[in-house]
């Protein structure tokens, strides 16, 4: 699940709906922050990733070989 931080939008809320995500059933989640130039990795069990940009994002277990580029 990939969500994108718009200008508007306080982080704050996002955070809590990934969490709110990973309540449900989620295995993995990138929250895409370009005004921080961060990026979260969510996963279940884990402690939050935080990846400054660029950075490059892999699927792990969840998309085997998929990889995204992230450059804001």
């Amino acid at each position: 699940m990939i969500e994108l931080r718009q200008q508007s939008d306080r982080i704050k809320p996002l955070q809590e709906k990934m969490q709110e995500y990973l309540d449900s059933g989620l295995r993995l989640g990138w929250l895409i922050n370009p005004q921080d130039r961060e990026v979260e990795v969510y996963q279940p069990e884990k402690t939050v990733e935080i990846y400054s940009m660029p950075c490059l994002l892999l699927g792990k277990d969840v998309l085997p070989n998929f990889e995204l580029e992230i450059n804001f």
